[in-house]
């Protein structure tokens, strides 16, 4: 209930990272970190001592890795200038290795077909492929 709470008062404030970036997935990627900082700030709560800076702190962490996930997510998508080409180019920048279905999620107004055409175009130099088929995983040349 808190972290529903804690969101509506980012939107109310005009912190709307939470819109588009899932603040729950966020907390869970570093659950073990949000315990330790709630029992720690928890401490002495009883007796009028605790002190919440730690759960400030890992609050304020929270949304800030958000805003940073939104923010590359953005680039990404609006460094491509509408060009299908450098969308795709710009996903492929974000990857070490890949698979085509990786590139439909992060290209999602770009076809399957038009992501195989990019590939074999742009192969000569940029990517090179580590196998074959449907599930052949593609690297991205240094």
């Amino acid at each position: 209930m808190a972290r529903l709470i804690t969101l509506l008062l980012l939107y109310r404030n005009g912190y709307e990272v939470g819109r588009y970036i899932s603040l729950e997935r966020v907390i869970e990627q570093t659950k073990e970190s949000y315990y330790d900082t709630l029992q720690k700030s928890s401490q002495g709560w009883h007796k009028g001592k605790h002190d919440a800076l730690s759960w400030i702190e890992y609050a304020l962490s929270t949304i800030l890795a958000a805003y940073k996930e939104f923010e590359s997510r953005f680039t990404r998508v609006s460094a491509g200038r509408g060009s299908k080409i450098d969308i795709v180019m710009n996903a492929i920048d974000s990857y070490i290795d890949f698979v085509i279905s990786d590139l439909e999620k992060a290209c999602p107004a770009v076809s399957r077909d038009m992501l195989r055409h990019i590939l074999k175009k742009k192969k000569e130099g940029k990517v090179i492929s580590l196998g074959q088929g449907r599930f052949a995983r593609w690297r991205k040349v240094k």
